[in-house]
């Protein structure tokens, strides 16, 4: 499983020849919320464009860097191909609440965790309360692959159903600093 978050600030490499093509700045989600590429650069992103590489096109995601098919992976995008990212766009998945189909907060996403194998789903988040709640009494952990037909990814939120909160769970600040 890997971190959304951890991918931020690392290189992507091409294959063959070594070479840094750019560095992650975010990822991009189509409109099923799956993983379909990472953002490497803006022309005055979100609002003009940015430069994309298509997830089909990474290799492998490392530790300490994203491996890339080819050099000339990187795609110039416009600034309406891209509306759903983890960090900027006009949907975004980082600080989202997530709320019970009765109303109740769970938390607002600080992490996506997922499998590195293209076109997978998001496996579950990582929820915040806030700063003191995360040092007292850590973030917690919701797998959400059970019930991901059940998921309304919204604009303002993300709606789970009311048994999600029963499938929560408490990490320590260790676990939710990896």
């Amino acid at each position: 499983m890997l971190k959304l978050q951890h991918l931020i600030g690392l290189p992507l490499i091409v294959s063959g020849s070594g070479k840094t093509i750019g560095k992650v700045k975010d990822i991009w989600f189509d409109e099923h919320w799956q993983l379909r590429g990472i953002i490497t650069g803006s022309r005055s992103w979100p609002r003009k464009g940015a430069y994309a590489v298509d997830w089909e096109d990474v290799l492998t995601c490392g530790k300490d860097a994203l491996i890339v098919s080819r050099s000339d992976a990187v795609i110039r995008l416009a600034a309406g191909e891209i509306t759903r990212c983890y960090c900027w766009g006009e949907s975004k998945l980082k600080d989202l609440p997530v709320i019970t189909t009765n109303g109740e907060e769970l938390g607002r996403i600080s992490d996506v965790y997922f499998n590195p194998i293209k076109g997978t789903p998001i496996i579950g988040y990582e929820l915040t309360d806030g700063f003191i709640s995360d040092v007292m009494e850590g973030r917690h952990w919701l797998r959400v692959a059970q019930f991901a037909d059940e998921i309304t990814l919204g604009e303002k939120a993300v709606l789970v159903p009311e048994s999600a909160s029963h499938e929560l769970h408490n990490m320590t600040t260790s676990e939710s600093d990896r």
